[in-house]
């Protein structure tokens, strides 16, 4: 495996279209984009890595498969009453589809689904209780409690995002929103800001590769049933508009994050996670998915291929 994440790294370095940084929020635009990180762990806890695997980086909306996780532990099913469960095919931050659907989001990977699964977990309670129950959860999945929140990026989010407030403020006018906006999109921009490294990052998905629970330590996180339930809408939706494509390419669930990076579950196998800051026109990492589709080749870890 050592040997197989060399040569992935070896070849992405000669690379030189590398993407572009997502520099529509300003700490992101800071990157460098010839960075590149690969880690793979396996149900014995064997983690191989390759590149800047120990290098920080925004996650951003990988956060969602967290989020999403707790929403349903907390909702069940009622979930869905709030968010869809189709790919959207159109861009993470299009407000066209909510207006011609009533302000229900149509997955809960796209921003506009992000902030409805956001609304969900808050429950009641103020962001900073939010925020800790996300972080802790997190950090509990990675067994890592220094994993925190880029503030500085949170800030810098904060400060541009004004596309997220009008997917917000739009569903809330269709009652689709039960906690102030300010509050939720708050708790939103601070989980999308979690900072990891993808050794951190490719522990956290684990549970996902192995029908719910970790196989290291035996805990169980979710039911088998919820695990597939998740892993089936990261194959789906988990690339926005670029879904179809990373399924045709890479053959495996995966969720992208416009910092560039990609969490990525081989079912039974192992949890992969990649980073590389430049991103294609759609918005998912360019190398990452590169990269991911060379392991795959390497390894016929696909999920076609069973």
């Amino acid at each position: 495996m050592q040997d197989i994440l060399d040569e992935i790294s070896a070849e992405m370095r000669k690379r030189t279209d590398r993407g572009t940084v997502a520099n529509y929020i300003p700490q992101l635009a800071c990157v460098d984009p010839n960075q590149f990180a690969m880690s793979v762990v396996l149900p014995d806890g064997q983690t191989f890595s390759t590149g800047d695997a120990d290098t920080l980086f925004s996650i951003q909306s990988i956060s969602k498969v967290f989020t999403l996780t707790i929403a349903l532990g907390k909702l069940g099913d009622h979930l869905w009453s709030h968010v869809g469960r189709e790919p959207s095919g159109d861009p993470f931050n299009s407000i066209v589809q909510l207006e011609h659907e009533q302000g229900k989001p149509r997955n809960p990977f796209i921003n506009a689904g992000a902030i409805a699964v956001v609304d969900s977990i808050m429950s009641g309670h103020q962001p900073k209780e939010s925020l800790a129950e996300i972080l802790e959860f997190v950090r509990f999945l990675a067994n890592d409690k220094s994993i925190c929140i880029d503030e500085k990026v949170a800030r810098s989010e904060i400060e541009t995002g004004h596309r997220n407030a009008s997917l917000a403020h739009f569903m809330a006018s269709f009652d689709r929103i039960s906690h102030p906006v300010e509050h939720v999109l708050g708790t939103y921009f601070h989980h999308c800001s979690i900072s990891m490294n993808c050794k951190q990052l490719a522990h956290a998905g684990l549970f996902l590769a192995f029908d719910g629970t970790n196989p290291i330590y035996g805990t169980r996180v979710v039911s088998p049933e919820r695990s597939r339930r998740i892993s089936s809408l990261m194959l789906m939706c988990g690339h926005y508009d670029g879904s179809g494509e990373f399924a045709f390419r890479v053959g495996l669930p995966g969720k992208s994050g416009v910092g560039g990076g990609i969490l990525a579950v081989a079912p039974g196998e192992a949890s992969i996670a990649v980073w590389s800051p430049g991103l294609d026109k759609i918005g998912n990492s360019k190398l990452g998915t590169e990269a991911l589709e060379l392991l795959v080749k390497h390894t016929g870890w696909s999920i076609f291929a069973k």
